[in-house]
């Protein structure tokens, strides 16, 4: 398994109890999603290993776990700050036009007349709905991911985005 095929989920935050139960801070939405993935793997620095998850459910508004062969309390603690990554094969297969943010980051832009906006750097969630970030060496745009409107085409293969979009606003 490569880097490029695993994606950050999580972190753990720290523990939870004396038998080795872990804190985790969820990337995922819902939040406890992150326990329908296993195995994880974990990270820190240079350090990588992987783990299976015997169980795990929401405490209060944490994410709570438990990993096989972890029970005890101060081996848990050594585990907080450990970043936590799935393989992108774990995640469900989306419906046509229903893209996972992993998989929009790093994605060119252009506008539909083949003007380059940039790249795909993050995402916000508004509620309406969610919004590109989209960066190049001089600026910054928001653009509104509209499937059909303002988003003409997201073609994963070529790794590209084309929009309906002034390259001026």
């Amino acid at each position: 398994m490569s880097d490029n095929e695993l994606i950050n989920v999580g972190e753990i935050s720290g523990v939870f109890g004396v038998k080795g139960w872990i804190k985790v801070f969820s990337l995922t939405d819902p939040r406890e999603n992150i326990i329908s993935y296993s195995p994880w793997t974990l990270k820190k620095g240079n350090e990588v290993k992987q783990v299976k998850l015997v169980s795990g459910k929401r405490q209060g508004k944490s994410i709570v776990a438990q990993i096989e062969g972890l029970t005890d309390r101060n081996d848990a603690e050594l585990l907080r700050g450990w970043k936590i990554l799935i393989d992108k094969s774990q995640l469900p297969k989306t419906e046509e036009g229903v893209y996972y943010w992993t998989q929009l980051i790093g994605l060119f832009v252009e506008t539909d007349q083949g003007i380059s906006l940039g790249k795909v750097d993050s995402l916000l969630e508004t509620g309406a709905n969610d919004v590109l970030i989209v960066k190049d060496d001089k600026q910054e745009r928001l653009i509104p991911f509209i499937n059909g409107q303002v988003i003409k085409q997201v073609d994963l293969d070529d790794r590209k985005i084309i929009v309906d979009w002034d390259p001026d606003f």
